[in-house]
């Protein structure tokens, strides 16, 4: 007979301290892109640049889901 997996319940306790922590690790990553873009060429600039616009979308919807996660957790 085959092993049914098992669903983890959902643990949300940490979920804002996990986003803020990646909030984090993206801002880091953008500066140390911006500073690796000083020594580049035009195109690699240009390639950096828009992996930082990314990263700043990435990090609006990041604080989006703290919000949401945080008020969750005050309920």
């Amino acid at each position: 007979m085959p092993e049914q997996n098992k669903a983890n319940p959902d643990d949300r306790s940490d979920n804002v301290e996990k986003l803020q922590e990646a909030v984090y690790n993206t801002i880091e990553n953008m500066n140390e892109a911006r500073e690796a873009a000083e020594f580049s060429n035009a195109q690699d600039r240009a390639a950096i640049e828009a992996k930082n616009e990314r990263r700043m979308e990435s990090i609006e919807g990041m604080r989006k889901e703290i919000k949401e996660e945080a008020a969750y957790r005050n309920k």
